[in-house]
């Protein structure tokens, strides 16, 4: 790793290091010794974001520019009733790509937490489905089939990575089944007893034969008793 060839103009140009080469105080350092390494650094403004990376051994800067599909401002104000969902859309990419994000208020800490549909599935499924939320977890299915449908379109507008996309696939595929899964246990323990098979003590007609019946061999038996004290 070298920090001597790092492209300083287009560093300045982006605002991640100042005139005086010393990085910008929005920093932190672990930020800074993470970037140095590798790590991306995440810049977002309203419905914009931009991400940044040093490749070729800190020598070049990778920049991506993205767009997402609501206002940040809004996914974080809105995310303390109910989780938010947003697209964001790759903009400087020779194959445009879509992330799918899930903004979750963390009641525990204050604080809301973003979630990656893809790199984040599995996490994400369970905190959604500890919520026991019907309306919820059927609103987040909804995206999942709506992100593999897109990723299914790419797989074959996008022959070079459809390896890739593919994966994307099968893990999006694997979190539907999951919630399938779910709702319908949940289905199923909501009814309860109100199962196909009733049993005999519930149905009302049988209940009544039952005691007719019971009754008439009651009768049946005093009279019974009656004719042997006669015959005494």
């Amino acid at each position: 790793m070298q920090n001597h060839n790092l492209p300083t103009d287009e560093l300045k140009n982006f605002g991640i290091i100042n005139d005086d080469f010393t990085f910008s105080k929005k920093l932190s350092e672990d930020d800074i010794q993470k970037f140095l390494q590798g790590y991306t650094i995440v810049a977002d403004n309203d419905k914009n974001r931009a991400t940044f990376q040093l490749t070729e051994n800190n020598t070049k800067l990778k920049v991506i520019f993205l767009e997402r599909d609501k206002s940040l401002t809004k996914l974080l104000e809105n995310s303390k009733e109910k989780v938010q969902y947003t697209d964001i859309k790759e903009l400087s990419n020779e194959f445009p790509s879509l992330e799918k994000k899930a903004f979750v208020f963390d009641s525990e800490t204050g604080k809301v937490v973003e979630f990656d549909f893809i790199k984040n599935a599995t996490e994400l499924t369970a905190i959604i489905a500890d919520k026991k939320d019907a309306q919820e977890l059927n609103r987040y299915k909804n995206e999942l089939l709506k992100l593999k449908g897109f990723l299914q379109d790419k797989v074959d507008q996008y022959p070079e990575i459809a390896k890739e996309i593919t994966n994307d696939v099968n893990i999006v595929s694997r979190e539907i089944d999951a919630v399938s899964h779910i709702t319908e246990t949940e289905k199923q323990l909501s009814k309860g007893g109100d199962s196909d098979i009733q049993l005999n003590v519930n149905d009302r007609d049988m209940y009544e034969d039952a005691n007719r019946n019971r009754k008439e061999q009651e009768e049946q038996s005093e009279e019974q008793e009656k004719r042997r004290g006669f015959r005494r």
